[in-house]
């Protein structure tokens, strides 16, 4: 009896152990899966023409929303209210993804075949330009605001200095005022003729 309740036991944390592993091997081929994706889009990025050019834009977006999204991590861990720029990141981010890959799509045509669309690939610049530009401008405005807070914490600082400073120097002694102004009245008298 006892030996049958070890043996459920046994099999039961075996059971959990096997969930696990699997659980935990699916989050691995997807990151590998994900990891072979951009060392294939490095690669191909390094060649020449269209296709390595579609590659570099797309490692270009790629670096800009990454950054971005960065910065503003960054901006809300620090408490900075930035209003609706979580939720229009997330829409940039979804856009990014779908402009990434019209992309790669647009790269793999041009790798497989002599012939595409000139006309489709200056619209893929134009767009994938506009949404660097976009994620720029919102890096931009994050830094502007917080350059003006630490430039207002600096000036309240130096003013705090500056009290602290005069606070901790010697008050003037009042009769050694009036000594020193005495001596110097005495001394002018002496040197006029």
């Amino acid at each position: 009896m006892i030996i049958l309740v070890i043996l459920a036991f046994l099999m039961l944390i075996a059971g959990v152990g096997i969930y696990l592993l699997v659980k935990l091997g699916k989050k691995a081929a997807g990151k590998a899966k994900e990891a072979t994706t951009r060392l294939a889009t490095h690669v191909n990025a390094m060649g020449s023409g269209d296709a390595a050019e579609i590659e570099r834009l797309r490692l270009e977006l790629r670096r800009e929303v990454s950054l971005t999204r960065q910065a503003v991590e960054q901006a809300q861990r620090q408490g900075w209210g930035i209003g609706e720029l979580p939720r229009l990141m997330a829409e940039l981010t979804a856009q990014t993804d779908a402009h990434d890959s019209h992309l790669g799509m647009y790269a793999q045509q041009a790798r497989l075949s002599q012939h595409t669309d000139p006309a489709t690939l200056d619209r893929l610049r134009e767009h994938q330009a506009k949404l660097a530009a976009m994620c720029a401008r919102i890096r931009s405005d994050l830094l502007s605001d917080q350059v003006q807070h630490s430039a207002t914490g600096i000036a309240d600082l130096t003013l705090r200095t500056d009290l602290e400073i005069e606070a901790r120097r010697p008050a003037p002694d009042p009769l050694q005022e009036i000594d020193d102004l005495y001596r110097k009245s005495m001394q002018d008298r002496r040197d006029q003729p």
